[in-house]
């Protein structure tokens, strides 16, 4: 199984504890492009589907309620 594979696996079942460059990594390994906003926002783009973030600080852990946003995206997209 490659990274890209098992960071799919561990993002599919993530209930807390999933880090930031993790997400933007399996983001980017979907195809997204990522945009940086103004201060912490961030968007990922790929076709018609965009993923407007804020990039957690100081902490490096995604919110719960963020994981599951960007996996009901993903999932209805496909892509997961």
């Amino acid at each position: 199984m490659s990274k890209a594979e098992k960071l799919k696996a561990k993002f599919r079942l993530a209930e807390s504890q999933f880090k930031w460059d993790e997400l933007v990594a399996l983001l980017l390994h979907l195809g997204f492009q990522q945009f940086q906003a103004e201060g912490s926002r961030v968007s990922f783009t790929k076709g018609l589907v965009t993923i407007n973030l804020h990039r957690p600080h100081p902490q490096k852990e995604v919110k719960n309620y963020v994981v599951r946003q960007v996996r009901e995206i993903l999932e209805s997209e496909g892509l997961l």
